[in-house]
């Protein structure tokens, strides 16, 4: 159904092929409307005091003044939904993540060509009408220094014999995501389960994004490769265009990574990995699910749930967009609705009380379907 009011959007971008292939892709879409174009930031700070935009599109390399510089100062002043549209380089990655940290809602790749720009154009429309919802000026996470990879790496080598094997923290995330994700992780302790970690993010950022989050937790993170073995101390990241699953191989979790049909428009899909461990007998699983678009992730969560996992939400008042967790919530499939600071120390707290007595098997290992009565 159309919207009584069109979201306005202002493209920012110092190259005319672009911006004319950007305005010309989002014109096809009935609700949005693009109010205007700017070539670089100081055109766009004017603009933006005249036309008033919903949402920003923005590149970030720009002459006079940098996507990223402008960002900080646009966040800090006029806190708007920015959605960049950054190169496919290595730096481009990095910056990409980087104006995720300064408040950007959303990345995208930049085509190799101006002219193949049209091609994102249901993506970026659907993605600028997400962002015209999305939670500005939410407080800002603390920023974390990097750990010392030699202090990690002895804190995990005596993790192992606290946690079954069979025990394993899942985590979702999609819009606004990245940031959520690296909140929680450096939350927590070497001390934990595997990791595995779904995040909705175009393929060329899965590996950086992996990298940063490597550089700041008190645990190794990088991004999964196929048959990969989880471990106590160990998260891994899907890669993006990629769906992750987990499978029980007779003593450890291992990874399989596939490409098949999106789910829920979206590879990797949540809902992939979630259900696979709900598919593991025996599992002990801690899930959680952040801040998102769509409602990916609440049916492999309500499996998970119903098998006696233990299911963590972010709540409304701290997800940039409400949407996956909403979803989760709605269907019953959520133990507890936290805001984004709590749950670390929930998931944490959920991992010791699900290890149990060393030795010791839990109901869930000896009937691995068996649905937690006492809910």
């Amino acid at each position: 159904m159309r919207s009584e009011r069109k979201t306005r959007v202002l493209v920012v971008d110092d190259s005319a092929l672009v911006r004319k292939a950007i305005s010309e892709a989002l014109s096809r879409d009935p609700d949005i409307e693009v109010v205007g174009t700017a070539i670089d930031p100081y055109d766009a700070r004017d603009k933006i005091l005249k036309l008033s935009p919903d949402v920003l599109t923005l590149d970030i390399e720009m002459p006079r003044m940098d996507g990223l510089t402008f960002l900080q100062l646009l966040q800090q002043h006029r806190p708007m939904p920015v959605i960049v549209i950054s190169s496919t380089t290595r730096s481009g990655s990095e910056a990409a993540l980087r104006a995720l940290e300064l408040g950007a809602v959303d990345v995208l790749c930049k085509p190799s060509s101006s002219y193949s720009i049209g091609e994102l154009g249901f993506q970026l429309a659907a993605r600028i009408k997400v962002a015209a919802k999305a939670r500005m000026g939410l407080a800002s996470p603390v920023p974390v220094p990097d750990r010392d990879r030699g202090a990690r790496a002895a804190a995990s080598a005596s993790v192992a014999a606290r946690y079954s094997p069979r025990q394993l923290v899942v985590i979702g995330s999609s819009t606004g995501g990245t940031e959520a994700v690296k909140q929680v992780l450096t939350g927590l302790p070497g001390e934990l389960p595997g990791i595995c970690i779904v995040q909705h993010i175009p393929p060329v950022f899965s590996q950086a994004f992996a990298e940063r989050l490597n550089r700041c937790c008190g645990f190794e993170v990088r991004e999964a490769a196929h048959d990969d073995e989880l471990r106590p101390g160990l998260a891994l990241v899907a890669p993006g265009d990629q769906h992750m699953a987990v499978e029980w191989g007779g003593s450890r979790y291992r990874v399989r990574l596939n490409r098949g049909p999106m789910l829920h428009h979206t590879r990797p899909a949540v809902d992939v990995l979630f259900a696979s461990a709900a598919a593991c007998p025996g599992a002990r699983v801690v899930a959680v699910i952040l801040t998102g678009m769509g409602s990916d992730g609440a049916q492999g969560m309500k499996k998970l749930h119903d098998l006696g996992a233990t299911t963590i939400a972010q709540n409304e008042e701290t997800s940039l967009v409400y949407g996956m967790p909403k979803a989760a919530v709605e269907l019953g499939a959520v133990d507890r609705v936290l805001p984004l600071g709590l749950i670390s120390n929930a998931l944490y707290q959920a991992a010791l009380e699900q290890a149990g007595p060393a030795g010791v098997l839990s109901r869930r290992e000896t009937e691995p379907h068996a649905v937690n009565q006492s809910r």
